[in-house]
């Protein structure tokens, strides 16, 4: 399916849309710049529909084929609000609706004034990791003022065209602001066309996908990425307490290590081995323990974690170095190593656990500080600024609890940038 000119149509008419395209979207940047309070309120009022239950019969089918859950159906609610999008625009912008979305003096002699601008055109490659991001990747074009072209993931199941058609009808305004396509990434000639009417593209997804961009991308397009990422949690002996374990198993489980934000690993603050051995026999419990909570793993992912788990014990068998151990549970693993990359797990339910000193942080991740995302800390609470400095300089960008490690708050950058800044452009006059 394709969203265009407000209306939902088969992927079949995506040339003949595509073939008109290019002069609508020069009529639309030749009107006075799209009204962040537009977008607000027409989000706001889409907010307001999803939580009154206008969409409940779509959303329960949604629920039973397991795209989508309560929990982040009451997140999405909250992304559109309109207190949270003032406040997101107010943080990222450094302006207020509406005193600052006009020209402002840009020093007291007031000789030149400044003014935040769209890019124009954003073209946006999603990746399917969430359900319904792509959407909300849009929605962030959108305030700032940007015509925006969706390229939906393949794992995409409808959620997205969903919520932005349903916006459209809300607003029939933003209509010309909104085109949505399914295309396959292997389509390179339609990906082409679609990047060379953009000012910006956005890239979603891990660093195939953040290559092919670059490689086919002129050098007069700003290119927003927003790749692959890895976050972990570190724990100190003070932080080994039964709660907060446990939470850090439900966070775990909860978001099935598919997100960025989602822990694939801890490091444990020791240069011992058997106190890593130790903490790993004690969190498979809690691990085992956890899972009863959450559905099984589809049964063909879990064949192909226990078939690398064989294989991965067939070569500790081999190695001479044999400080490795593998601690299985019902549905969870754990791989305890004394040395390894920083790398992802094997996922819904399977992390590993490293040595490393406090002293070492710094010296073990810089390598890899472009990866670096969120640190989950479990440690005591006179030790957390500290640590928090410490992780800072090694590159990482958010410092949580455990239980937190994919948790959004209001005014939180992504990935340490503010994604609206990415999307304007400062003029001055």
């Amino acid at each position: 399916m394709i969203l265009a000119n407000g209306e939902i149509s088969n992927s079949k008419e995506s040339k003949a849309v595509l073939k008109n395209m290019r002069s609508q979207i020069i009529r639309t940047l030749d009107k006075p710049v799209l009204d962040p309070l537009l977008v607000i309120e027409a989000c706001d009022k889409l907010a307001e529909k999803i939580a009154y239950g206008e969409y409940d019969h779509i959303i329960e089918e949604l629920k039973k084929e397991g795209i989508i859950s309560s929990e982040q159906i009451s997140f999405i609610i909250l992304l559109l609000s309109k207190k949270h999008l003032l406040y997101k625009i107010g943080i990222e912008l450094d302006k207020t609706y509406p005193k600052d979305v006009k020209w402002q003096p840009l020093n007291s002699g007031g000789k030149r004034h400044r003014k935040f601008y769209p890019l124009g055109v954003l073209f946006h490659i999603a990746a399917g990791n969430i359900d319904g991001l792509p959407a909300y990747s849009l929605v962030e074009g959108l305030l700032a003022g940007n015509i925006n072209i969706l390229k939906l993931p393949q794992a995409d199941k409808g959620l997205s065209i969903l919520l932005l058609s349903e916006l459209i009808k809300i607003e029939p305004r933003l209509s010309d602001y909104i085109y949505v396509f399914d295309t396959p990434s292997y389509d390179i000639k339609t990906m082409e066309e679609m990047a060379s009417m953009a000012d910006g593209i956005v890239v979603w997804g891990g660093d195939q996908a953040v290559k092919a961009v670059r490689k086919g991308v002129g050098p007069n397009k700003k290119i927003i990425e927003w790749g692959h990422k890895i976050s972990f949690a570190y724990i100190t002996e003070q932080g080994m307490k039964e709660e907060v374990l446990e939470e850090l198993a439900y966070h775990i489980f909860d978001s099935k290590q598919l997100l960025c934000s989602s822990c694939q690993g801890i490091f444990v603050e020791t240069n011992d081995m058997d106190m890593v051995y130790d903490f790993s026999e004690r969190f498979i419990k809690i691990m085992e323990k956890t899972a009863e909570k959450f559905p099984q793993t589809d049964i063909g992912i879990r064949g192909q974690i226990n078939l690398h788990l064989y294989k991965e014990e067939l070569e500790m068998a081999t190695r001479k170095q044999g400080k490795q151990k593998i601690y299985k549970g019902k549905d969870c693993s754990i791989i305890a190593l004394e040395e390894g990359p920083l790398q992802t797990s094997l996922m819904f339910g399977n992390c590993w656990v490293m040595p490393l000193e406090r002293k070492n942080i710094v010296e073990k991740l810089y390598k890899q500080r472009g990866y670096l995302q969120t640190v989950g800390l479990l440690c005591a609470k006179e030790e957390k600024e500290e640590l928090a400095d410490i992780f800072g300089r090694a590159g990482a960008v958010r410092i949580t609890t455990g239980k937190d490690m994919s948790t959004m708050l209001l005014g939180e950058a992504h990935d340490g940038e503010y994604p609206l800044m990415q999307y304007s452009r400062i003029i001055e006059y």
